[in-house]
């Protein structure tokens, strides 16, 4: 194990550029943050590349940081809490850090997803900007049995320090596929067998609550504060609304995602029984 003491250290210097989006698509890697996340991130079977932490750390953490130590396959750092400010992405950090490899089925292609048979439930997420959004719905996504997702146009990254957190590990697990433009896809997602729901806050489009949901189906779920682009909602099979008695116009988009998502997969749970 190394002994770092210098925030200027060239490890710890490469190893704080991953907080950055370019450097986390050059290097194919992502820092980690967190005792509870670093260690779902060995559990899940990521690649870990290197572990940092502190002296504090090592005796408030030992259970978390043990899981962590067995799945290191470079080097192991101590650090100076001076050194730790420097990685962390939050104010009161637990001073555990790892760099990961970005999972492979993170780095699905639109190719590849659609040489698969269609199966099961998808997401598709349009130009969603904000990453604790982001990574709230993907988190809801794995605990509702939805393990595709699809990030499309200027989608905000999933492997993002504040996404990570938001998704308490789901980016780890869940098969994520990078679409450019989700209203030029939809054809050859129709070609392959997905049928494609957009969602809208329109009182003429269909109910989710009256949705058949029988058939493999994607539903897109647009931007903050525009929603899908109008192409996007135009290519769609479908129109859906979630139905709201109250006087608010619209839900937060993470909030509409989890209401989305669990109607489609409350559907298919009774139908199969």
């Amino acid at each position: 194990m190394e002994h770092i003491t210098s925030r200027k250290n060239e490890v710890i210097r490469s190893s704080a550029a991953l907080r950055k989006a370019a450097e986390r698509r050059k290097q194919k890697a992502f820092l980690c943050e967190g005792a509870r996340l670093c260690a779902d991130a060995a559990q899940s079977g990521l690649n870990l590349h290197s572990l940092f932490y502190t002296k504090r750390a090592a005796q408030k953490y030992t259970s978390y940081l043990q899981k962590v130590q067995l799945s290191v396959k470079g080097t192991t750092y101590l650090i100076e809490p001076s050194v730790a400010e420097l990685l962390a992405d939050t104010q009161n950090s637990q001073e555990i850090f790892c760099v990961c490899d970005i999972p492979q089925a993170a780095q699905e292609t639109k190719e590849h997803f659609l040489e698969l048979p269609p199966e099961g439930m998808c997401l598709a997420l349009e130009q969603i900007q904000d990453p604790a959004n982001l990574g709230t719905i993907l988190r809801t996504a794995e605990a509702l049995g939805i393990s595709k997702v699809l990030l499309c146009g200027e989608c905000c990254d999933p492997f993002s320090p504040k996404a990570l957190r938001s998704g308490m590990g789901a980016a780890f697990r869940l098969v994520l596929v990078h679409i450019a433009s989700l209203p030029q896809s939809i054809p050859a997602l129709r070609r392959v067998g997905w049928h494609t729901f957009a969602a809208v806050p329109a009182h003429n489009a269909g109910k989710i609550t009256k949705v058949d949901f029988s058939v493999p189906s994607v539903m897109a779920v647009g931007n903050e504060g525009n929603g899908l682009l109008a192409e996007t909602i135009s290519a769609c099979d479908q129109c859906v609304t979630i139905p709201m008695l109250g006087r608010a116009e619209s839900l937060n988009v993470s909030a509409s995602a989890a209401i989305l998502m669990w109607e489609m997969m409350r559907k298919r749970s009774d139908e199969n029984g």
